[in-house]
């Protein structure tokens, strides 16, 4: 998933999420900056990064933002066109469902953000018309992250929904299957969490 990623952009930035760097390094990945608390590394660590060339943003401990959220902010201000987090998932549980919540931050809402673990992708879904891409045979859940998601049409795939609602709780939308390597999903209001895993999970 990662090397089909990093072969799709020109030119990625690699930005850190305090112990994140460390994960970056075990797959091969150089830092550009580094954001965070820092709790997560020695200060020999830190300093390393720092000689490889790595930008350091040390924020203190007693802040309001996890360290994913700083560095997301951070995306933001250098005008980041499309960012991908990569270990946002498991875990910490509440750390998890507030990386996922992060996805629907209004400071976000213009920001293409996916979330990428092994050969799944979580992405957040407004209002309107969405493709989603992928292989016949992919696993595909829409999960409500508002109390009532209204007007949901899909096509290709298994279980359609024809102009209906989701509703927090009840998980109808889990587990859905793409007929084809193009699905669709269109609604009119509400927000959709798309969790979207290559092969039959």
């Amino acid at each position: 998933m990662l090397d089909r990623l990093l072969h799709s952009l020109e030119s990625p930035s690699v930005i850190c999420a305090d112990g994140g760097a460390l994960h970056a390094r075990a797959l091969g990945l150089t830092p550009h900056t580094i954001i965070g608390d820092l709790d997560s590394l020695t200060a020999e660590q830190v300093a390393d990064f720092k000689a490889a060339g790595a930008d350091i943003i040390q924020y203190p401990p007693e802040k309001n933002e996890t360290d994913l959220e700083l560095a997301l902010r951070h995306c933001q201000q250098i005008g980041a066109s499309a960012i991908f987090i990569l270990g946002a998932l498991g875990g910490r549980f509440d750390q998890t469902i507030a990386n996922i919540h992060l996805l629907a931050h209004p400071a976000f809402s213009d920001m293409r953000i996916e979330a990428i673990d092994r050969d799944q992708v979580l992405r957040l879904l407004k209002p309107g018309s969405h493709r989603i891409m992928g292989e016949r045979g992919d696993t595909v859940s829409l999960i409500p992250l508002a109390p009532a998601v209204n007007g949901i049409t899909t096509s290709q795939l298994q279980f359609p929904l024809r102009d209906e609602t989701l509703y927090l709780g009840p998980a109808r939308g889990i587990s859905n299957v793409m007929l084809a390597d193009r699905s669709a999903v269109e609604f009119a209001c509400g927000l959709l969490l798309l969790v979207h895993t290559s092969g039959r999970a």
